[in-house]
């Protein structure tokens, strides 16, 4: 699996927002800024997690981005899966995007790379965004944030 700049952008996203989660609304300028993503593309990524269902979004003075869920409702293989399609290396050993290959029969690879989806996945779908804010150190929650 290789992480894109897009899923790693939105899994800081979901991050700064389950740091905040009790906090209210943040405006993508406040996640942009804690999280150092370009507001511009972060804007993009916001759009569509909204559109997947795991933001809410409020527009005026005291509007923002609000996790649609709690954070530990949320696993980062989810927010990976909007962003970057399957987890799996290669798309004879997918789960959601399997294509057929002339050699799975007698490929000897075959198993390494399922394994390597299988790890991946079990890691990712147990760690949740309340996870992530448990891990993370002190001094990186921030004001209005849960620990």
């Amino acid at each position: 699996m290789r992480l894109s700049t897009r899923g790693e952008y939105a899994s800081r996203a979901m991050l700064e927002l389950s740091l905040r989660y009790q906090g209210g609304p943040l405006h993508s300028r406040q996640i942009s800024e804690a999280q150092e993503i370009p507001q511009r593309f972060l804007e993009q990524i916001l759009l569509l997690l909204k559109r997947a269902g795991y933001l809410k979004s409020r527009k005026g003075q005291k509007g923002g981005y609000v996790l649609a869920k709690p954070p530990d409702e949320i696993n980062v293989a989810e927010i990976i899966r909007v962003m970057d399609g399957p987890l799996a290396p290669i798309d004879c050993v997918s789960v959601m995007a399997h294509e057929p290959c002339p050699m799975e029969g007698t490929c000897g690879l075959r198993w390494l790379w399922k394994d390597v989806r299988d790890a991946v996945a079990e890691i990712l779908e147990k760690t949740t965004f309340a996870d992530l804010v448990r891990r993370s150190r002190p001094d990186a929650v921030r004001k209005g944030g849960r620990s």
